[in-house]
């Protein structure tokens, strides 16, 4: 049995992992123009740079948590956290694009380790009247470095490098595997439970992987490409293949008859929809701070903290919304108020004082998914039997994920079209010659990093970047209505579907006799 002073080392172990993952998923976004900058990367390297994390997070999930249960939770965790340091030291030395794509593979591959491992190894370690608690606490601590961590990344982004970023991870890790080794106790399943769904993990990747490079290609080569229509054909039906392996196999990551259920179908495709919008705004919106609003790096990485201080603060509150009114409500008015905030981000234009145009929509945002997120995670977790809520929320975890790998693979593409029409329709209105036209329109992949002559006069310039900041707000507003559309969805997600079950079953009970 773990002693109290054993616990507050596993949460300080399980904490600092965590975060150093959670922290990877966003803290990147800020140093993103920077690093398109000096390794000369186009919005598609920038993307990838994003999607090849998320990728292999989200499709190696689930196997991440089995491994441990199976071959012991610090044994995995450890080489999570040690697989996880040599990618982000690898990040850190990448000379191009290519190379730290690649590097950023691997991190998610540490990531899909690490963190089911963390929320294992505290239910292992504390006794189940305490569970709860601790649970809480690494949420709480995690949503603070998580707060801290892209104010702390654009500081170093701006007076140091972009490089630094990744490197600050180094430390982090060296502590957690000193602290883990030294004061974490290994602990596995007693029971073995079949081979681990190796194909499942495999046709996920594959799947993902190949619609999201067909998405993505499409912005250069055009969705009438026949690598394009191969990819993506490809990768649904390597999709389709792996429901199908889900529901043949003796031990499926995914089990499908958890989805008979309809609170947990529709809190899964609540999870789609919402943070599909959410990962797909927050990435353009830091490019939009950056590059078109010209704010300093400390100052983007600062701007979503109100966000995460009102998740942090209304948790508590919004998870009793479910004690006093069941879960369909709050799951539905906290996406439609969501919504609200997705269309306040698209009111701003090129200029503006952050507190009268974007402070409105991170508080509204904020709101929403703050009355949204703890009620998710309870309806997710009472929506199947008590065995399978590790699963059920491994799965929602995965869901989360995916949605956003492929929001920003669908964004990226819906930016770059709007942003090339629009770019085409200033430059016609701008007095300039074909060879400056065609070199612009030729770094129209580059977005908002597009470069303008600097031998053109003073007032051509300004005219010239003005155009390319209109013209990215154009297509970051498009994102942003298309955002309302997917909190709408995932608002009408919860309405049609949670709280059938009970229905069902109330349906399905005999009358009362006698």
């Amino acid at each position: 049995m773990t002693t109290i002073l054993q616990r507050r080392w596993i949460l300080t172990a399980t904490i600092l992992a965590s975060s150093m993952a959670f922290i990877d998923g966003t803290v990147v976004n800020v140093a993103l123009p920077f690093l398109q900058k000096e390794l000369n990367a186009t919005a598609i390297g920038v993307q990838w740079v994003v999607e090849s994390y998320s990728l292999f997070l989200a499709a190696l999930l689930l196997v991440g948590g089995s491994l441990g249960d199976r071959y012991g939770r610090r044994l995995i965790f450890v080489i999570g956290v040690v697989i996880f340091a040599i990618a982000s030291a690898a990040c850190g030395f990448s000379a191009t694009i290519s190379q730290l794509i690649v590097a950023r593979a691997v991190q998610g591959i540490g990531g899909a380790l690490l963190v089911p491992g963390s929320l294992a190894i505290i239910s292992a370690s504390f006794p189940e009247d305490q569970r709860g608690r601790a649970i809480g606490t690494w949420s709480g601590f995690s949503a603070i470095t998580t707060a801290i961590g892209p104010v702390l990344g654009g500081w170093l982004v701006e007076h140091v490098s972009w490089r630094a970023v990744f490197f600050l991870n180094l430390p982090i890790a060296i502590a957690v595997v000193v602290i883990s080794l030294w004061r974490v106790p290994e602990s596995r399943e007693k029971k073995s439970h079949g081979s681990l769904d190796w194909p499942g993990a495999i046709l996920a990747t594959l799947g993902f992987g190949l619609l999201v490079f067909g998405l993505i290609a499409s912005s250069r080569m055009g969705f009438s490409h026949p690598v394009v229509l191969a990819t993506i054909i490809g990768g649904v039906v390597v999709l389709v293949a792996f429901v199908v392996n889900e529901a043949r196999a003796k031990n499926p990551m995914v089990p499908l008859e958890l989805f008979r259920s309809y609170d947990f179908t529709g809190a899964n495709l609540l999870t789609l929809f919402l943070y599909a919008a959410l990962s797909g705004t927050f990435f353009f919106f830091t490019l939009n701070l950056i590059q078109v609003q010209h704010y300093s790096a400390t100052a983007a990485g600062a701007a979503l903290i109100p966000f995460v201080v009102l998740m942090f603060s209304l948790s508590r509150w919004s998870g009793g919304l479910v004690d006093r009114f069941g879960p369909r409500l709050p799951l539905t008015i906290g996406p439609l108020i969501a919504a609200i905030g997705f269309a306040l981000f698209a009111l701003p234009a090129v200029t503006g004082s952050f507190w009268t145009s974007f402070f409105p929509a991170v508080l509204v945002l904020g709101l929403g998914m703050a009355i949204s997120v703890a009620p998710l995670t309870t309806t997710v977790m009472g929506s199947v039997d008590s065995e399978q809520a590790g699963v059920a929320s491994g799965i929602n975890n995965a869901v989360s994920r995916a949605a956003g790998l492929l929001a920003i693979a669908v964004f990226g593409v819906v930016m770059l079209q709007s942003f090339g029409k629009r770019l085409d329709e200033k430059l016609g209105e701008t007095q300039v010659t074909d060879e400056v036209r065609t070199g612009l329109v030729a770094q129209r992949v580059r977005l908002a990093g597009v470069e303008v002559p600097t031998h053109l006069d003073p007032v051509t310039r300004k005219a010239l970047e003005d155009a390319i900041a209109s013209s990215f707000v154009s297509g970051f507003r498009l994102i942003m209505f298309m955002s309302v559309g997917l909190a709408i969805a995932s608002a009408l997600s919860a309405w049609l579907l949670i709280g059938r079950d009970s229905r069902r079953l109330r349906r399905l009970r005999p009358p009362k006799t006698g």
